[in-house]
């Protein structure tokens, strides 16, 4: 992949990306990574990216994207003193260590099997949108318990494989457990730097050695990053007042079909041409 390859179409389509996913880290509690996954995909699939290493780069890049969004994030988050700190502290040991065995998984994991993950997940997450209510208990409070240890590394394991920053399946998580919407979007914007950071590192690493394309550490291409970061920044925190402002079902319900759509996408993908 050439510096020439950089078409202007594709330099426009990611700075706009950049603009998108800040603006739903804000909105969801989420990296972003949902929307960088796909376009990344198909952007690398047009600049010539062989097929062996184009989920893997997919997946990194997006994690490096979404480091600085979802600290950016975070920040906002915590700005307004939403975020349960306590509950952060108390997961974010296993989340760590489920993405760097995520990472690990995904640097062996063909391309198909890795979209085989987004459709799988991407799904379910789609039909916990479209489907779930935001006043299903399973308890009053989160628990210490092995059973949530336990939950809190399988999100960072599919949060590595997915590259997104476990927001998706947090607030799920934090709800059931009696913790308020905003609150649990919150608090789980926390994790979004922790799953990223230690998932781009972990990207990088896993990419040394391998043919990768120009402007590549590992499988973190940094010419992509560059080009979506500085808008994703800006846009996270309206993304946050939007969250505090305005009622999330007709939002959670066009997340969703996006979410389809992507799905459907990856499973042409599979069932067709790459």
């Amino acid at each position: 992949m050439t510096a020439g390859a950089w078409t202007a179409d594709v330099v426009a389509i990611l700075i706009a990306t950049g603009a998108v996913t800040g603006f739903l880290a804000g909105v969801f509690g989420i990296g972003g990574g949902a929307v960088l996954v796909p376009v990344l995909y198909t952007a690398f699939k047009l600049l010539g990216v062989p097929h062996d290493v184009l989920m893997q780069l997919t997946l990194g890049t997006s994690m490096a994207v979404i480091a600085p969004t979802g600290l950016r994030s975070f920040l906002a988050q915590k700005a307004r003193g939403a975020a349960d700190l306590d509950v952060s502290k108390q997961l974010a040991p296993a989340v760590f260590f489920g993405v760097i065995f995520g990472v690990v998984i995904a640097s062996a994991a063909s391309s198909e099997a890795l979209r085989w993950v987004w459709v799988i997940a991407g799904t379910m997450v789609a039909a916990k949108l479209l489907l779930g209510r935001d006043d299903w208990r399973i308890g009053d409070h989160l628990p210490k318990s092995i059973p949530i240890t336990t939950t809190a590394f399988l999100i960072g394991i599919v949060s590595a494989l997915m590259s997104i920053g476990g927001g998706l399946f947090l607030i799920s998580l934090f709800t059931l457990y009696g913790m308020p919407l905003l609150t649990a979007i919150a608090t789980s914007s926390g994790f979004g730097p922790v799953i990223a950071i230690t998932g781009m590192l972990g990207y990088a690493w896993a990419g040394q050695g391998v043919a990768v394309p120009a402007y590549s550490i590992g499988y973190v291409n940094v010419m992509a990053a560059a080009l979506i970061v500085p808008l994703s920044l800006l846009t996270a925190p309206l993304g946050v007042r939007v969250a505090h402002a305005l009622p999330r079902r007709k939002l959670e319900i066009a997340f969703a079909v996006f979410l389809l759509l992507v799905v459907g996408r990856f499973l042409w993908s599979l069932s067709g041409p790459l």
